[in-house]
């Protein structure tokens, strides 16, 4: 199973980081992963000047936002779809 966590920490919280997670749980919905894939949310992942950061995996994606989750999360998803 992929587990996705978002960073709800201070500065990932003020830069998106609830819009962030609805975009993805909306996504998962919309693929049917929501049985392949595990979105937690977490605090601190020590990059908080490139926040919202998620970590998919072992790798922290950074940078992320609403606008731009689908894109980021694309190459993820595509392996377990």
């Amino acid at each position: 199973m992929l587990v996705i966590k978002v960073c709800v920490g201070s500065s990932c919280h003020l830069r998106g980081a609830y819009g962030v997670i609805n975009k993805i749980k909306d996504l998962l919905a919309k693929k049917e992963l929501e049985g392949k894939v595990k979105l937690e949310a977490c605090f601190c992942q020590n990059n908080c000047h490139e926040a919202v950061n998620i970590t998919v995996g072992d790798e922290v994606v950074s940078g992320v936002t609403p606008d731009n989750v689908v894109q980021r999360l694309a190459v993820y998803l595509q392996e377990i779809e």
